[in-house]
């Protein structure tokens, strides 16, 4: 039986099937629209660094065929056959998206959806209906994205512009060429060949009932389909292309050689009169009184001795071309992504809560920023929580999240790592998270210890499908659980459920008489099976 869905979901696709040779069809239409469905092989960057991993229309498989597209069959309007064991190793994601050709928007899209057949047998079904968007003409479906193992998400989030926008997102670009004559009337390019046999030994089961009787399903081991007939419609949408590699200016002729043209003396600086103070042709300027030397030709200045009228942050001497505020800030700009949760830096998170049906909730003042129409309302604990909260030390000040826009969370320039539980658990201190997705159930559990007053700590325990952000002080590390484990309780994050935590004491009276003492009074000892892990900040809380 097929899994259903809905947007943001994830699961590793061997826990949809064990395949690795997989059917993905995509249904969309509306009237009096045409769509164009393709697939971008990105590497670990999300960028189409090789175009010859553009799926579409024109370029219909990979270079290893990897990736296939198919034609209309089955109930879908597309499909594709995607080989995971096949894919290289530079590609890190299969994005499958829809877009328009022609006028329209997404919101005059049907009921739709995108599937995964494997043997023969439906496994995933993501649908989608166009009161999801608005005036996108393009929309990203879902994703096979390699993290440890390939998995799968629903990603159903709208985008604005057509084809082009989108592979220009990608890192390509387009390359216009000139208006071909009408294409003869008949089949469009993306509909499957005339065939005498069963379709292509490859495919899925039948689709549900609809107006026309769907065509009959193929499955494996069939005959493999004639070649379809050499030619067929010309698409008039524009060639694409990958990134192209700029041509790098003629070198300069040398000095002194034919052809060499000296630059135009400097314009004369306020207050100084033209012709008096000019260097020799190739030497610096000297410095003014009092002010560092100006950096050697292509090296940065160092910060805060640029010269009056430079742009900060631009290299002292670089060509006018790569100045400027825009070329100085993007390397802060957004980054894009097609997923729900996404580090802008280290010490920034940006949530989209149209990806995923539950809200979001955050420490209170967590949020620094937020796009589009978002919600936010006090999530109380009640009285029993309060009383577990203030008893425990595990007490949370949250706000709920909701509506349609992206959030932007920090606190204090602490670093932030999303967390990702697939149906796991993970133990963190209160004090260490952030937000997680209100899909989570979490609990306070009791670590027990006899050593200490009270013979306890406690912990926060997140458990189900979803994601908790954790903020640490510096950069991390994550360590195996082994017998001889311990940690200072005040500087561990984070730890496996499934471990066995120990409260171990160390009072003494006159501590500082025993040489070798660590200075901690209280340690935690971790046991557990291989696998599970703990997470310390090189920080003490």
């Amino acid at each position: 039986m097929a899994r259903e869905f809905q947007r943001g979901h994830k699961a590793k696709i061997s826990d949809l099937t064990p395949g690795t040779d997989l059917y993905v069809g995509v249904q969309i239409a509306a009237p009096g629209l045409t769509f164009d469905i393709s697939c971008f092989g990105l590497d670990a960057d999300e960028q189409l660094s090789d175009d010859r991993y553009f799926i579409f229309f024109n370029q219909p498989k990979s270079p290893e065929e990897s990736i296939q597209l198919l034609g209309a069959q089955s109930g879908d309007t597309e499909s594709f056959r995607v080989t995971l064991d096949r894919i290289p190793a530079t590609i890190h994601k299969l994005s499958f998206t829809a877009t328009l050709d022609g006028a329209g928007q997404m919101s005059q899209v049907g009921p739709g959806y995108i599937r995964i057949v494997a043997g023969g047998e439906e496994v995933v079904r993501y649908a989608f209906t166009g009161s999801e968007f608005t005036t996108e003409r393009a929309v990203m479906l879902g994703d096979f994205y390699l993290k440890d193992v390939w998995r799968f998400a629903a990603v159903g989030q709208g985008f604005d512009g057509g084809l082009d926008a989108l592979l220009r997102n990608f890192g390509g670009e387009v390359a216009e060429e000139e208006e071909a004559p009408a294409a003869p009337q008949g089949a469009p390019g993306f509909a499957p060949p005339a065939q005498a046999t069963a379709p292509p030994a490859f495919g899925a089961p039948p689709a549900p009932p609809a107006p026309q009787a769907p065509q009959p399903a193929p499955s494996f081991g069939a005959p493999p389909a004639p070649a379809p007939a050499p030619q067929q419609p010309m698409h008039a949408a524009p060639t694409i292309a990958a990134p192209l590699t700029p041509q790098a200016p003629p070198a300069p002729a040398p000095y002194g050689q034919p052809g060499h043209q000296p630059p135009p003396p400097p314009q004369p600086q306020f207050g100084q009169v033209p012709g008096q103070g000019t260097p020799p042709y190739g030497q610096p300027a000297p410095a003014p009184y009092g002010q560092p030397a100006p950096a050697p030709y292509g090296q940065p200045a160092p910060f805060g001795q640029q010269p009056p009228g430079a742009p900060q942050g631009v290299p002292q001497g670089a060509p006018a071309a790569g100045a400027g505020l825009h070329a100085a800030l993007q390397l802060y700009k957004e980054t894009p992504t097609g997923q729900r949760w996404t580090p802008q830096n280290k010490q920034l998170m940006r949530v989209d809560l149209t990806m995923g049906g539950a809200g979001v909730l955050a420490r209170q003042g967590s949020m620094v920023m937020y796009q589009g129409k978002v919600d936010f309302g006090y999530k109380g604990a009640g009285f029993v929580g309060r009383a577990v909260g203030n008893a425990t030390g595990q007490e949370m000040q949250l706000m709920r999240c909701t509506g349609r826009g992206q959030v932007f969370l920090a606190e204090e320039g602490s670093y932030l790592h999303p967390i990702e539980l697939q149906g796991d658990a993970i133990c963190v201190s209160a004090e260490s998270v952030l937000a997680f997705d209100e899909s989570l159930q979490y609990e306070v559990r009791r670590v027990e210890g006899h050593g200490i007053p009270g013979g306890a700590l406690f912990t926060m325990q997140f458990q189900g499908t979803g994601t908790v952000i954790i903020k640490t002080h510096g950069t991390p590390v994550v360590l195996p659980v082994t017998p001889t484990t311990f940690a200072d309780c005040n500087a561990v994050v984070a730890w496996s459920a499934a471990s066995q935590v120990i409260v171990s004491s160390q009072v003494r009276l006159r501590r500082n008489a025993y040489p070798g003492h660590s200075g901690e009074t209280v340690n935690l000892q971790f046991r557990g099976a291989p696998g599970n892990f703990i997470v310390v900040q090189p920080y003490e809380v």
